[in-house]
C-alpha cells in the first residue's frame, strides 16, 4: 500500500486542545476539480470541524471562537452549515457532552482523515509554508521533502488523549520491534512527543515502573480508560530536566572547514548550545545523525561533534 502524506491544516493561531505537545524541533489533499467550493477563511474553519470531531470526539463552538477569533453566532453558522453542505451526517449532537460527535460512520469530506493533521494542528506545524501555500502565492520553485505518515486510529488515539489531559491510567495494547506480539499495558500518558521523524507519548508504565516512550503507530486496539494516577509529568524527572547539548566542529576539519560548519550552524564562539529536555536527547541526536555507539563518521560526512559527551552520557538510551 502506497504511503499517504497528511495534508496541513492552515489556520491562525489559536488554542486546540489542553494536551502537552512537544516538538522537537504537505499539501492539503486538493479538491478533485483543483478548487474547493468555499471561501479560503470558510474552508479553514470546516476543516477544523472535521479535525477536532473525529480525534477529540467532541466539538463545540467554543472550539472555534477561540481558534479564530469568531463569535459564538457564527461559530454556530459554521458548524450548522458544514453538517448541511459538506458532511452530511457527519455530525450528531450529543445533550450529555453538550456537544457534537462523530456519527458512527463519520466520514471525512475536506480532510484524509489522518492522525497526522490533528497532530500537527495540535503541535502548529508549518504554519508560515501552509499560509504561503492557502494563499496561492506562486511560490511554486520550492520543495518540501514528504516522509511517510504512520498510521494511527481515532479509537487508539482519543482515550490517549483523554487520559493524558485528566492524567489517567489506561489499559493498552502495544507492540514493538522487539516484541511484535500484543502485550497489555497499563500506562499514564502525559505529553505527545513529535521527533521529525515520528509521534510517541510519553507515559508511566506499570510494567517497568517507569516514565517510557510509546510509539503511537504500534498501540493496537482501543484502550481502556480507568482510574486516576499520581505519576503524571511532574513526577517524570527525566522529562523536567533540562540539559544543555553542546556541539562543535568536527575538529578532524581543517580550521577552513571548520569556519564553514561554524557558520552554517550559527555557532557562537565556535559552540552551538540545544536546550532540550534529559530523555529527549537521543532524539536530538538521531536528528543530527550522531549516534555514540558507532564509530565517528567521515569528517565531513558528519561535520559537528557532542562538545559534552560526559554531561549527555546519563540520558542516552534512555527510555
Amino acid at each position: 500500500m502506497p504511503w499517504r502524506q497528511a495534508p496541513p491544516l492552515h489556520s491562525r493561531p489559536g488554542p486546540v486542545c489542553s494536551l502537552g505537545i512537544h516538538r522537537l524541533g504537505a499539501p492539503m489533499a486538493s479538491h478533485r476539480d483543483g478548487a474547493w467550493p468555499f471561501r479560503w477563511d470558510l474552508l479553514l474553519r470546516y476543516r477544523y470541524i472535521e479535525i477536532i470531531a473525529l480525534w477529540e470526539g467532541r466539538l463545540t463552538t467554543r472550539h472555534l471562537c477561540e481558534t479564530f477569533g469568531i463569535g459564538r453566532q457564527q461559530a454556530s453558522k459554521d458548524i450548522n452549515s458544514y453538517r448541511r453542505d459538506v458532511g452530511p451526517g457527519n455530525l450528531e449532537y450529543d445533550k450529555h457532552l453538550k456537544g457534537y460527535v462523530p456519527a458512527p460512520a463519520f466520514t471525512p469530506r475536506v480532510t484524509a482523515g489522518l492522525a497526522d493533521e490533528y497532530l500537527q494542528l495540535a503541535a502548529r506545524n508549518n504554519e508560515l509554508a501552509n499560509v504561503f501555500e492557502s494563499l496561492t502565492l506562486g511560490l511554486g520553485n520550492i520543495e518540501v521533502l514528504g516522509l511517510p505518515v504512520r498510521d494511527v486510529q481515532a479509537t487508539t488515539l482519543r482515550p490517549i488523549l483523554q487520559a493524558a489531559r485528566q492524567q489517567r491510567r489506561i489499559d493498552v495494547d502495544y507492540v514493538s520491534v522487539n516484541n511484535p506480539d500484543r502485550e497489555g499495558r497499563i500506562i499514564v500518558p502525559h505529553t505527545l512527543v513529535y521527533t521529525g521523524l515520528r509521534w510517541h507519548v510519553r507515559a508511566w508504565c506499570e510494567k517497568n515502573a517507569g516514565y517510557r516512550d510509546f510509539v503511537l503507530s504500534r498501540f493496537r486496539g482501543e484502550p481502556d480508560m480507568m482510574d486516576s494516577s499520581p505519576h503524571g509529568a511532574g513526577a517524570d524527572e527525566a522529562w523536567q530536566k533540562r540539559v544543555q547539548l553542546r556541539l562543535r566542529p568536527d575538529p578532524r576539519l581543517t580550521p577552513a572547514q571548520q569556519a564553514v560548519v561554524a557558520t552554517d550552524y550559527g555557532m557562537s564562539d565556535g559552540e552551538l548550545a540545544i536546550e532540550t529536555r534529559g530523555c529527549l536527547v537521543p532524539y536530538v541526536l538521531q536528528r543530527l545523525q550522531l549516534d555514540p555507539a558507532r564509530e565517528p563518521a567521515a569528517p565531513a560526512a558528519q561535520q559537528v561533534v557532542i562538545a559534552n559527551p560526559h554531561a549527555m552520557r546519563r540520558w542516552l538510551f534512555r527510555g
